[in-house]
């Protein structure tokens, strides 16, 4: 195993991503992966936390009462209609695969958030890795200066180790990105409703990315520090569970010191289109995830959540038209800005974009006009590299209460993401069991490639 000298870590900084200020190195380096033939490819997940309405969405029913009263509108692929809150994406369609049979047996947010964030279902003695953690593992570079999987405003409390790393150990964890100030996405945090209401973007920070220019020096020698103790240590204990800490500092340090840690500053986006991604959360969190692909991270998350007096994020049992109008605006300005700007960048063709929530809502309207849970008959969207745009594939009944065609479960879907990135679906993982586990269970549907 590659040790972390002292050598390296005082030279570290010279040997950054480019060497050079991050000051126009996204485009430029865009424009090599592109130009690349062994490119690398990316998975950008679209997270929306407690269920989105698939009728206020991606399958409007406009004849039927439990339509409700948003208005479908137009795409650029003839005959598909969306919601009329969603213009941008709707004249972006022609990436888009909508998938309108989703369905699934789980109706709980906690073990449904397991099941999409894993693929598997919650229960048993496995501990089952995030989708992020595995296809990353699959697609990342343990040497790389950027960290292979990035979550950005993720919203963990309807089960936390649904985004966990699981029997694949912590160098497969998450890096995640809060808004400045707070720990995580959370209904207390007030960071995205302060943005939207000023005139400022909601910052995203790594905590602790960069030391204080005055503690530079020592910084140096606690490192040195720290690397004697810890080739000791290793030297001694050679266990896996030691071997993994010490890979999570060493890439920790090793992106510290790099200029690849630039990838996350935002402020050296124009503010013309930090304002074009939207000024919250979401927004200012796909456009990260642009910079990241950018810099060659494997697989970005980004989610959506919305705090407001009767509900949280897409679990709208109260009001749900209100809330929904909100949310799809912020989705629509981030999502539609994302595939433009990839595309300009040469790079959506190696990127594939899965918009998914844990269920869908209930396309009878309740008493309280709002939509409840749903996992019968919803909808998720695929985008981008290795996906066969401009289609709807499935179709639910009139009333949306059953699929009627192209029914997938959610193992077909992430089965059909896989397959889109260049990941066989039967790889294999061994657990600490030592059971070899399949990455996804399901079968990818061959409609919806490329």
């Amino acid at each position: 195993m590659t040790q972390l000298h002292r050598r390296t870590l005082l030279k570290a900084s010279g040997l950054g991503l480019l060497g050079a200020s991050a000051s126009g190195w996204g485009p430029l380096f865009a424009r090599h992966l592109a130009a690349t033939n062994d490119r690398k490819r990316h998975c950008i997940l679209l997270w929306m936390p407690g269920g989105p309405s698939q009728l206020d969405t991606f399958d409007p029913k406009p004849d039927h009462a439990n339509g409700g009263e948003f208005k479908p509108i137009e795409t650029s692929v003839s005959g598909l209609r969306i919601s009329e809150h969603l213009p941008k994406l709707a004249q972006q369609a022609q990436h888009l695969a909508i998938c309108r049979g989703m369905t699934s047996k789980e109706g709980d947010h906690g073990r449904a958030t397991y099941l999409v964030h894993t693929g598997y279902k919650p229960g048993g003695p496995v501990r089952y890795p995030a989708l992020g953690s595995a296809v990353s593992k699959a697609l990342g570079d343990d040497q790389a200066d950027v960290p292979n999987y990035v979550s950005i405003g993720a919203y963990e409390a309807f089960n936390r180790s649904a985004f966990s790393p699981g029997f694949l150990g912590p160098r497969y964890a998450a890096l995640n990105v809060a808004a400045e100030g707070t720990v995580a996405y959370a209904p207390s945090d007030e960071a995205e409703a302060s943005a939207a209401t000023s005139n400022r973007f909601t910052e995203l920070r790594v905590a602790d990315l960069r030391p204080r220019p005055e503690a530079a020096s020592r910084t140096d020698n606690r490192l040195e520090l720290w690397n004697s103790l810890e080739e000791d240590f290793l030297a001694r204990h050679k266990s896996p569970a030691a071997l993994a800490h010490h890979t999570v500092y060493q890439r920790a340090v090793r992106m510290m010191r790099s200029s690849a840690a630039q990838a996350f500053d935002l402020s050296e986006e124009p503010d013309a289109v930090r304002e074009a991604y939207g000024r919250g959360i979401f927004g200012q969190g796909c456009l990260l995830a642009r910079r990241l692909v950018e810099a060659g991270v494997p697989f970005v998350e980004v989610a959506l959540g919305s705090v407001g007096n009767d509900t949280f994020a897409w679990d709208t049992h109260l009001n749900n038209f209100p809330a929904v109008k909100s949310m799809s605006a912020e989705l629509d300005a981030g999502w539609a800005t994302l595939l433009t700007e990839l595309a300009e960048r040469g790079l959506l063709e190696s990127t594939t974009i899965l918009w998914a929530g844990e269920f869908g809502r209930t396309p009878r309207i309740n008493e309280n006009a709002g939509r409840d849970h749903f996992p019968n008959a919803w909808s998720a969207v695929l985008a981008g590299g290795g996906i066969r745009g401009g289609q709807a594939y499935g179709r639910t009944s009139a009333d949306g209460m059953q699929v009627e065609e192209g029914q997938m479960q959610v193992g077909d879907l992430l089965a059909t993401l896989c397959q889109a990135v260049g990941i066989d679906p039967e790889l294999e993982n061994v657990s600490e069991e030592g059971r070899p586990i399949r990455i996804v269970e399901g079968k990818a549907v061959s409609e919806l490639l490329a």
